[in-house]
């Protein structure tokens, strides 16, 4: 397919639509340099490129990913699609979230466990407190 080929285009109307985001969205992320639609007039046109790395943004947005970081995996693949350094540095990427998802889960369990001992001790003495009013 050629950047001319219209048969695989979409509109930015049609594209939020698609991936149930707004146009202004899609705009931001334009702006942040992440999508380059081809431009006819004040009409942007998307391809099939621009659908498939909208999708990996919000995939990366999704796992925690930050627009720099997905930016910056965008740019080893346009410099060299079949890049190992692309793929190490998604590989240290998801590392780092796994060790701060982790840790977080950890954080998570530890004011679970908490809250688990303050309201076992409330019902105790809400439990005490009743005992000893209804039996004065």
């Amino acid at each position: 397919m050629t950047s001319t080929d219209t048969t695989d285009t979409i509109s930015i109307g049609e594209l939020a639509k698609k991936f149930d985001i707004t146009a202004r969205a899609i705009r931001f992320y334009e702006e942040q340099g992440l999508l380059h639609p081809v431009r006819n007039g004040q009409q942007r046109i998307y391809y099939a490129k621009d659908r498939i790395r909208l999708t990996l943004i919000l995939r990366g947005k999704r796992l925690g990913f930050s627009l720099a970081e997905i930016k910056n995996v965008f740019a080893l693949y346009d410099t060299n699609p079949n890049s190992s350094a692309q793929l190490e540095t998604m590989l240290t990427l998801t590392q780092q979230k796994r060790a701060v998802l982790e840790q977080q889960l950890n954080d998570i369990q530890t004011v679970l466990s908490e809250l688990n001992e303050v309201e076992m001790r409330c019902r105790e003495e809400l439990i005490s407190l009743r005992q000893s009013t209804s039996g004065e």
